[in-house]
């Protein structure tokens, strides 16, 4: 299946060569460009996009706002933000992923790794770039965070918390069921469901309610195991 691209940046040579590489991937086409976020979000409706590259400095709306639009909005829940920035600060990370995002990558990423990404995202999994990801984990919790959505991880059986808390720590199905003993499509089915009781979109989602309901502490994953 062709992955659907719509591609958010406020600079026109930078969405042409976003563009450019897009279209040179077979599995993927340029369905829409946006200057604004309110474009992006407008253009991720009418241009049936099934992945959203969002820039976070943008005119008229950031995209960490544009993101909360798409996330809130029920005929766009099948619709994947890839948050793409120069800036790579905690709380940039934090707010794109509270907002709806399901991955986040800087702008000195390697084409080739932004094609993966788009991929990946599309997939349905989550996606950090590697060194925000330690930087966030370590300082998660030190800044004032809103309450866990009801049904917190309270609502999930003893073996869902732990596969809860290895998704939280950045690894994939087939790690999980080889951690817990499990095959992956044992270790995927758990996943699903876990985001079905706790109401996220996607593995991201995931991370932000084990962090933010105290299931697992940021001391508890090191940096290398950052993904």
């Amino acid at each position: 299946m062709t992955i659907r691209v719509l591609l958010a940046d406020d600079q026109t040579l930078v969405r042409a060569a976003f563009a450019m590489l897009v279209e040179s991937a077979r599995d993927m086409a340029v369905v829409g460009e946006a200057g604004t976020g309110r474009e992006a979000v407008e253009l991720a409706r009418s241009a049936r996009a099934d992945l959203v590259v969002m820039d976070i400095r943008m005119p008229d709306l950031d995209g960490i706002e544009a993101t909360r639009l798409i996330a809130a909005d029920e005929d766009l829940a099948g619709v994947k933000v890839l948050v793409l920035t120069t800036y790579d600060t905690d709380e940039n990370i934090v707010e794109a992923l509270r907002a709806g995002a399901s991955g986040f990558l800087v702008k000195d990423t390697r084409p080739a790794e932004l094609l993966d990404a788009i991929r990946t995202v599309a997939a349905g999994d989550a996606l950090l770039s590697p060194g925000p990801t330690a930087r966030l984990i370590a300082r998660f919790l030190r800044g004032p965070a809103p309450a866990p959505p009801e049904g917190g991880p309270e609502c999930l059986s003893d073996r869902e918390r732990e596969v809860l808390t290895l998704v939280a720590r950045g690894l994939n199905n087939t790690e999980i069921g080889e951690a817990l003993g499990l095959s992956p499509l044992t270790a995927k089915t758990h996943v699903s469901r876990i985001m079905g009781k706790l109401g996220a979109r996607d593995r991201a989602q995931l991370v932000i309610i084990a962090y933010e309901s105290g299931l697992i502490t940021p001391g508890a994953m090191g940096a290398g195991e950052a993904r």
